[in-house]
């Protein structure tokens, strides 16, 4: 059950990157992005980075132990963290920005996939497939450290280039001080939402031995 529920959610994931790398490059280079410039501006989009890490996680728990690489993706920690991250794409996308645009076709289908039902697939994967392992305080803090690098990447790169990823991050609209507000409460939710799924797992973890 656990191999196939993994192997259906990859073909799933997969599915989701590919359709909306191969359909919104071509719209990115007729408005003036080389093609590279396009990979790097869907790369600057945490929803693309948190379901391309979910996509390997998939991929890689199917494979047998091999080398660091392999058994890295398979650590409990990398698990949980995985979650939590691509857990914030779904709320930040259906709380805040869902209404913002209205999108057709192909283009709502790669959006609902990955900021709805991918989510909710990987979601599901950790609590049920996942086997916890008791976690330290600090192994929990880390998770952190990714959203705050790419807040910091993000912010560097739109000094540079003007380009923000999402529209509560615009510093050329909103200002630093509006941007890095709404950047503290996405941090919360970061905090709030690890702090539960550290719960959680730890939980399961102590029932389980």
């Amino acid at each position: 059950m656990f191999k196939a529920y993994a192997a259906v959610a990859t073909v799933i994931f997969w599915f989701a990157i590919v359709l909306q790398f191969s359909i919104s490059i071509p719209v990115y280079l007729q408005t003036g992005f080389s093609t590279l410039g396009a990979v790097v501006q869907l790369l600057s989009f945490f929803t693309i980075l948190s379901n391309i890490l979910a996509a390997i996680v998939l991929v890689i728990v199917l494979l047998k132990p091999g080398p660091a690489f392999i058994n890295f993706f398979k650590r409990g920690s990398v698990i949980a963290a995985v979650t939590l991250y691509i857990t914030i794409v779904g709320l930040v996308y259906n709380l805040v920005l869902r209404n913002l645009q209205q999108l057709q076709g192909l283009f709502k289908i790669a959006n609902e996939l990955l900021h709805l039902i991918n989510p909710l697939l990987f979601i599901i994967f950790w609590l049920f497939f996942v086997p916890k392992q008791k976690l330290s305080r600090r192994q929990g803090l880390t998770w952190l450290w990714f959203p705050f690098v790419y807040l910091v990447y993000t912010l560097a790169r739109g000094a540079v280039k003007h380009l923000y990823p999402y529209p509560f991050m615009n510093v050329d609209k909103l200002g630093y001080g509006h941007v890095l507000l709404n950047s503290f409460f996405v941090m919360i939710a970061f905090l709030a939402f690890g702090l539960l799924f550290f719960f959680i797992n730890n939980k399961v973890s102590s029932e389980s031995v």
